[in-house]
């Protein structure tokens, strides 16, 4: 049976052009020489719908987009994921339809309800692990986490039974996996890994076919894979795009497809496409940021670029007296080498009238003074916002975001924070990435020590452990969850580990209020880490 790994990206809620967008893959398969064009979980629908689950009218559009898919398609099987009602309960579910005529139904069991995910909040699991005899071959339909509980993979499992191991003994010769798994770096490798595992270890070929595009703060990579029944890779599709490959499971032979050769370039990718999917999926065409002369602005900048088309970015270079000589020439390069408006619009006048109200000192910032200078930057922003209907780039990082770091209704404001899950380390190594074939960012962005520049000769490590230290002990307590003493462990000065913890707890309230960023890690702020604002739990001591 030849299969094509169908690899969309759906709008949420979008029936009408993910139904099109179904029916023109399948009959693209279809004219290849596919017997079956296999789609990612809830491609209907698109992934995450979250509430969406709860109107009624959203569900009665997900019933008919099934009827209209099968009675549309014809000459080749399709294999896709829908939301299927059981009574007054939802299951995520797969379908199997062929000529108008619906040959199978299974639905996910495994039901992740962990870090981003919240799917028992929607559906109820599925309890059989049925197998189904299609042109040839006994299929055993998974969907997405249902395979994420091998045990050689996963020494500490979730659940109290393994879907996979259960469709293997009740028959099934071929396993298909469809998906919605979001991104995080170095994802790809875990899950080809995975994959490779469950066919090796099962002896069959393995078919796993992902969502890609991205939806809010999540981003899908898709990069579909089959593998054989020795655990080879025997097809793939791209990254980051929409894709259609074949796999031959008589033959073994498939498509493969290029991926990112490097983490950095995974991720800017991702970026990119994240930011894109935004613009066009919210209904914005064009982007606005503040340029400072730092490297996370430039990155930004950069990542907007590609993603929107420089003629639809705008950069605002808002200088005060504090602003360095160096400054005003690397942001015009910067400008000037991505094609991208570039505005300079200083803000002196507006920071002394606002003394002249308020009271303060220039000659000896505090943090009034310091705050100012970030909210007229972002004030500057959103009126250039409403004023063209921009979407305005924060332009933070996660280092900063951890800790505080940032001016709440200032730097932080803003519709989408493109790199705000990215560590300080992270946005040198792709900004570099960036620069890998010629140099678009200017050599001395990347080369300055890193400044708010609020006040007179101001370095971020005058008020921050340097970021080489700062990252990892970040990693260590948000991503890895470790205590203060077991971060203290690995040769942390405690009292320095105490300090950046007590700045976390202290930030959330910030967090809370920060614009939908785009997520990178396997642990981000936002929805996959949910503390509350107010609590007295002290782990610092």
């Amino acid at each position: 049976m030849r299969i094509a790994l169908a690899q969309t990206n759906p709008v949420i809620g979008d029936f009408t052009g993910n139904t099109e967008k179904i029916r023109s893959h399948a009959v693209r398969a279809r004219d290849m020489g596919a017997d079956l064009a296999v789609f990612p979980e809830l491609a209907g629908c698109g992934y995450p719908p979250r509430d969406l689950l709860e109107r009624r009218g959203f569900l009665a559009a997900c019933r008919r987009q099934v009827e209209e898919l099968a009675a549309s398609v014809s000459g080749i099987g399709v294999l896709t994921g829908f939301v299927d009602t059981d009574g007054d309960r939802l299951k995520n579910g797969a379908v199997l339809f062929e000529n108008g005529q619906t040959l199978f139904v299974a639905h996910k069991r495994l039901l992740p309800t962990y870090d981003v995910f919240d799917e028992s909040r929607y559906f109820a699991p599925g309890d059989l692990a049925e197998v189904f005899p299609y042109k040839g071959n006994t299929l055993g339909v998974a969907i997405c986490e249902d395979t994420w509980n091998i045990p050689e993979f996963f020494p500490r499992r979730r659940y109290s039974w393994n879907p996979v191991e259960a469709l293997v003994k009740n028959g099934a010769d071929l396993l298909i996996n469809i998906s919605a798994s979001p991104f995080h770096a170095g994802k790809r490798l875990l899950r080809q890994g995975l994959m490779a595992c469950i066919a090796g270890r099962h002896r069959v070929p393995a078919v796993y076919v992902n969502q890609t595009g991205g939806n809010d703060s999540l981003l899908f990579d898709g990069a579909s894979t089959a593998h054989g029944p020795d655990g080879f890779l025997r097809a793939r599709a791209r990254e980051f795009a929409e894709d259609l490959v074949l796999f031959d499971t008589k033959t073994l032979q498939g498509d493969i497809h290029p991926v990112a050769e490097t983490m950095e370039q995974a991720v800017l990718d991702a970026l990119v496409m994240g930011v894109r999917d935004y613009f066009s999926k919210c209904g914005f065409q064009s982007a606005v940021l503040g340029l400072s002369g730092g490297i996370d602005s430039a990155l930004v900048a950069a990542i907007a670029a590609r993603a929107l088309g420089p003629e639809n970015v705008t950069a605002l270079f808002m200088p005060s007296r504090f602003t360095s000589g160096d400054n005003f020439t690397d942001t015009r390069l910067l400008a000037e080498r991505l094609g991208i408006r570039f505005e300079t619009v200083p803000i002196h006048r507006v920071l002394d009238a606002y003394i002249q109200e308020l009271g303060g000192s220039l000659e000896t910032p505090g943090l009034m003074e310091q705050n100012l200078q970030a909210r007229i930057r972002g004030n500057l922003l959103m009126a250039r916002s409403n004023r063209y209907g921009s979407l305005v780039l924060s332009t933070g990082n996660k280092s900063e975001l951890a800790v505080g770091y940032s001016t709440l209704y200032g730097d932080m404001c803003g519709g989408l924070a493109v790199i705000s899950d990215l560590p300080k380390a992270m946005v040198y190594a792709v900004s570099r990435q960036i620069n890998a074939e010629t140099e678009i960012i200017p050599a001395r962005i990347l080369e300055k020590a890193p400044s708010a520049e609020l006040k007179p000769n101001q370095k971020d490590q005058d008020d921050l452990p340097p970021y080489e230290v700062l990252d990892p002990i970040l990693e260590a307590y948000v991503e890895e969850g470790l205590s203060l003493s077991e971060i203290a462990a690995r040769g942390f000065d405690i009292k320095v580990v105490a300090d950046v913890l007590r700045r976390v707890r202290l930030a959330e309230y910030k967090r809370r209020q920060a614009a939908p960023g785009l997520r990178i890690t396997p642990k981000a702020f936002g929805e996959g880490r949910r503390y509350p604002v107010a609590h007295r739990w002290r782990e610092e001591g």
